[in-house]
């Protein structure tokens, strides 16, 4: 397995000074805003062929979610996606992490009701899906369902639910992004939750439980890094969290270490 990074506040601005840092830090690969990626792409080819360093997935740089209660927002996130798919393809990336939504609805503050049915979320979710598994397929690319924690969206909080709209909808080109953050609030058993949907853990993300860096709260990492190798994922691992402590880029480099760590 390798590691991969999300940007950070204290990295360099320019993408090819972005990667050189990346790889100096001792990162294997660099998770991209799909914007970014979109709107400087012969930048990005020549800053991957300088450093070496390769762009693996996107996250986020589009202008509606899958599951949007806007349907006009939601095609234009779909046609923004397909753009970053083949803009992916270019560059030999492997895919695009999508949530259903983020911060549109969550049942837990009010007004507690939905302004749409749960059949109405089933629907819509699974029609921009179905749009996504025929792009993906077009592109050779991936698209890596999220499932978010209940306080942040309230259609696909855990890997079952995931699970459950691609074998459902038969997508081919569907993966399960697994987020420990996320997990660790909505999974009765991390463990159990990979081990269940392993076959189907296309892409993952590491945070610790409070989202903080991971090695400065309580996760496993070392455990759960067992288990995935003994279950065969050797993809990806790319932190995705804040950082906090008085040196923000030392410690993002402690916590670099500390997963290299719980690797061995």
């Amino acid at each position: 397995m390798k590691i991969g990074t999300q940007n950070q506040p204290f990295f360099p601005e320019n993408i090819k000074d972005k990667l050189h840092y990346i790889k100096e830090i001792g990162f294997d690969g660099f998770e991209i805003d799909g914007k970014l990626l979109v709107d400087h792409l012969e930048e990005v080819k020549e800053a991957i062929v300088e450093t070496g360093i390769p762009v693996t997935t996107a996250c986020g740089g589009y202008s509606g979610w899958i599951g949007d209660f806007i349907e006009e927002r939601r095609q234009n996130g779909l046609a923004d996606i397909k753009k970053i798919l083949e803009a992916l393809q270019e560059i030999g990336g492997k895919g695009i992490v999508v949530p259903a939504a983020w911060g549109m609805f969550t049942y837990r503050l009010p007004p507690h009701v939905s302004p749409r049915s749960e059949e109405g979320d089933w629907q819509a979710v699974s029609d921009s899906l179905k749009f996504l598994d025929k792009a993906a397929e077009e592109t050779g690319t991936l698209i890596f369902l999220e499932p978010l924690n209940r306080y942040q969206d309230h259609m696909i909080n855990t890997l079952a639910d995931a699970r459950l709209y691609i074998e459902k909808n038969q997508l081919k080109n569907v993966k399960i992004m697994a987020d420990f953050y996320h997990m660790n609030i909505e999974e009765d058993d991390i463990s159990e939750a990979l081990h269940k949907n392993r076959e189907l853990i296309g892409h993952i993300h590491l945070a610790d439980n409070h989202r903080f860096q991971p090695g400065s709260g309580s996760l496993d990492f070392k455990k759960y890094f067992s288990q995935l190798k003994e279950e065969g994922y050797e993809d990806f691992l790319t932190i995705e969290c804040r950082v906090r402590g008085e040196h923000p880029e030392e410690e993002y480099k402690k916590s670099l270490h500390h997963l290299r760590s719980s690797l061995t």
